[in-house]
């Protein structure tokens, strides 16, 4: 235990040291004090667009790619349905038929079977 106490002694210095330094720094010079903080924060900003563009692809990429890969089956889906004719991309039919084709449609009926067994039998459970 002692050992943690020593340790957290030493951070909590080390911030009152960096807040007493900040504080000085921006009474001292308070226009270089935001300009070098605004630096600070421009390269900040610059290395993570730079990682972020040239970073292994993330999962909305990946997303944003299946979405759009979907969306060509279904339209190459439905041009082959209705032949060589332009498929009409207005939402206002697209969802009437898609309403339509829901209403349309039957739920097959479960294939659920039961299956009779040693209902009736009780087991032999010794009493304690």
């Amino acid at each position: 235990m002692k050992n943690r106490t020593f340790v957290n002694v030493v951070v909590g210095g080390l911030i009152i040291l960096a807040l007493l330094g900040l504080v000085g720094t921006f009474t001292a010079n308070p226009a270089g004090f935001i300009q070098r903080i605004a630096v600070i924060a421009l390269i900040v900003l610059a290395v993570y667009l730079v990682v972020r563009k040239f970073s292994k692809s993330s999962p909305q990429k990946k997303e944003q790619r299946a979405f759009l890969k979907a969306a060509k089956k279904s339209k190459k889906r439905l041009q082959q349905k209705g032949g060589e004719s332009t498929v009409k991309t207005s939402s206002l039919g697209t969802l009437a038929s898609l309403k339509k084709s829901n209403k349309t449609k039957k739920k097959s009926p479960a294939h659920l079977t039961v299956i009779d067994g040693k209902k009736g039998k009780k087991k032999n459970r010794a009493s304690l």
